[in-house]
């Protein structure tokens, strides 16, 4: 029963996210596919910068490496056959199995980064990020196994809208049942005074680092779900300017609040789809937008709060009337 409980999710997702991938047309189904790596994204990078408190912002370096991990496989891959499936299962059985290898080496490059980082707070802690991000740019245009500054083309269209809604399903459920357990309650409360979480016996740094390894390894998630679909792999995407996208989307809808993220990253990719035709001026409106939202909400869209728990105040539950 427990188990039913915890796949329901993905299995309500698949059919409502097939129905809407035969329904949409294809400019819209670009946008809804962006919405949903950005969530992947943002939610996973809120495991860091929100349920812990720290600043990273490195988080394009991890979807790099998930990109390109999961490029690699799938291209060498992609003329196999599987003994005893049919090709469209053994296709999507190499893409899973892709995708979970790019979640592996991003994840271990998280540990390899935080262990010594984490011990760091702070401004510190973002320059070590930054540096990470563009240590893993610069070495990617470099290897040309990699394809160097042109990167990894023809990379199978694997990402189909399903693909990029059960990840965002995945990130989702993960970001819940990680903040409300014994390991979330340990990051929230490092997040409210790290001092006095050391005083009560927690280990900061090593739940620091667990926070960092999962969010890295879902930011190879959404790195490989992204490669796979604009079937292109190369450094550009993922510089500097992709990692503060993010950032963003976590700062606009509440560091700590998983709706918030889910709420801000559509807003903001619609946002930028929909300014696309103003070409050099649509970053600069994007920025100044931003800035006026900071500055009129500086704790973001729900602060650290959950959208159910905002509308739990304007719609009290009525107390039942007890009779005589």
């Amino acid at each position: 029963m427990k188990l039913l409980k915890n796949f329901l999710p993905f299995l309500i997702g698949i059919p409502i996210l097939w129905g809407i991938q035969l329904i949409s047309p294809p400019h819209i189904a670009i946008i809804l596919v962006n919405v949903g790596v950005n969530i992947i994204l943002a939610v996973s990078l809120n495991v860091v910068n929100g349920f812990t408190g720290q600043f990273s912002i490195g988080h394009a370096g991890f979807m790099a490496a998930g990109a390109y991990t999961t490029a690699k496989i799938t291209l060498a891959l992609q003329d196999t056959l599987l003994p005893g499936l049919s090709p469209w299962l053994s296709t999507q059985t190499i893409f899973l199995m892709a995708l979970v290898a790019g979640m592996l080496l991003s994840g271990t490059m998280g540990l390899l980064v935080g262990m010594p980082s984490l011990r760091l707070r702070g401004d510190y802690l973002a320059i070590v990020t930054l540096g990470f991000n563009e240590i893993i740019r610069v070495f990617i245009e470099n290897i040309r196994w990699l394809g160097g500054a042109t990167g990894l083309s023809g990379v199978p269209p694997y990402t189909t809208l399903v693909w990029v809604g059960l990840g965002a399903i995945a990130t989702i459920s993960m970001a819940r049942r990680l903040v409300s357990s014994t390991h979330g309650r340990a990051l929230l409360a490092i997040r409210e005074d790290e001092i006095a979480a050391e005083a009560m016996g927690v280990n900061t740094t090593k739940y620091k680092i667990r926070a960092f390894v999962i969010s890295s390894a879902f930011a190879g998630l959404g790195g490989g779900l992204l490669g796979h679909y604009i079937l292109l792999v190369t450094p550009k995407t993922f510089t500097f300017i992709k990692s503060m996208e993010v950032v963003g989307m976590v700062v606009l809808g509440g560091m700590g609040s998983i709706s918030g993220s889910i709420i801000s990253a559509t807003l903001l990719t619609v946002l930028l789809e929909g300014l696309r035709g103003l070409d050099q001026y649509r970053m600069v409106m994007y920025a100044l937008l931003l800035v006026i939202l900071m500055l009129t909400r500086p704790t973001g869209l729900f602060g650290t709060h959950e959208i159910w728990d905002v509308l739990s105040r304007y719609f009290p539950k009525r107390k039942a009337v007890q009779k005589a």
